[in-house]
């Protein structure tokens, strides 16, 4: 089983020899490797089972650092740059020569944020390279907001895990495109589309659920608990289950008729229930339900990403 500690040089050792590591961002946990290093790039797909269709995101510590892997920065791109980062905001930017086609899965743009997280910005800023940084899961499976999450899953196939506790967002990123003079969100993440309308203006809604995505993280069934898992209204599905064991994932309100219950905010705070959701999607697993129920959460700021977490979750 890997190591979990808090060893930022270790962990840089680890990187610079072309090995992979565990890591904390604000967000999710990351399995990160040079991202300009194709072999680096190779163990992560390898260790994460995930199909090389789908582009990683590169992670690094300044907006210096992350000009000289672009090719243009448009302005609307730096508005938002300079507001959200560092933070869970990741930007679609025409690559430089610099960037492999490998990271990007072939196509032209890569997927660029600065993370917030001290760990880990302190470990970009003594590195030479930025970090691919995908989910540190299995492909297809929950995101893991603690080490020992990383641990449970991935411990097995690497060496290290930089433990920066749990994860204060609990989503990943939100992924912003640029097409001409429009800003195009392509995945609903850990940062609400009123916040980027109040500094870019009105945004397009282009959220890929094909298998072939144009951004990361877009397969339309991703997020797997392991088993069924229902969005409606969780009184009326209890009455229909049968005998089953269920889970049940609520935002404020707890029932009682559940074998198994996760509440993600008895407050309804919405920014709470983020960071517990994937957490409590374990929960379920760890209980061996045999399915699980749960609600549409309100579709604005950061309970649109709920949402649409838990309908891939829910995708067969």
């Amino acid at each position: 089983m890997a190591e979990i500690g808090k060893d930022i040089d270790f962990a840089k050792s680890l990187l610079n020899a072309g090995e992979i590591v565990g890591l904390p961002t604000e967000t999710v946990y990351g399995l990160a490797g040079n991202a300009l290093d194709e072999e680096a790039i190779l163990k992560i797909y390898s260790a994460k089972n995930r199909p090389k269709f789908d582009p990683l995101i590169a992670h690094t510590d300044s907006i210096e650092k992350v000009e000289t892997l672009v090719c243009e920065f448009p302005e609307k791109a730096r508005q938002l740059a300079l507001a959200f980062w560092p933070g869970p905001l990741t930007l679609l930017l025409s690559k430089s020569d610099k960037i492999p086609d490998l990271l990007t899965s072939g196509l032209s743009r890569v997927a660029i944020r600065i993370p917030d997280h001290p760990m880990t910005l302190e470990l970009l800023s003594k590195l030479d390279f930025p970090l691919a940084a995908p989910s540190a899961n299995p492909f297809g499976f929950v995101s893991p907001t603690k080490a020992s999450h990383v641990q449970d899953q991935l411990g097995e196939k690497i060496s290290y895990i930089l433990n920066g506790g749990k994860c204060r967002v609990g989503l990943e990123s939100t992924i912003v495109g640029f097409e001409d003079d429009e800003v195009v969100i392509h995945r609903l993440g850990g940062l609400g589309i009123e916040e980027i309308e109040r500094v870019v203006g009105k945004v397009k809604m282009k959220l890929n659920k094909s298998s072939n995505p144009d951004a990361p993280g877009m397969l339309k069934s991703h997020y797997s608990p392991g088993v069924p898992l229902i969005i409606g209204n969780i009184r009326e599905e209890l009455r229909n289950v049968g005998s089953k064991k269920i889970g049940v994932i609520s935002f404020g309100e707890v029932f009682h008729d559940a074998h198994v219950m996760e509440v993600l905010s008895p407050t309804r705070d919405i920014q709470q229930a983020a960071k517990n959701l994937f957490g409590a999607l374990r929960v379920m697993k760890d209980e061996n339900v045999d399915i699980i129920l749960t609600e549409k959460f309100p579709e604005e700021g950061i309970g649109r990403a709920i949402n649409d977490r838990l309908e891939r979750a829910a995708a067969r």
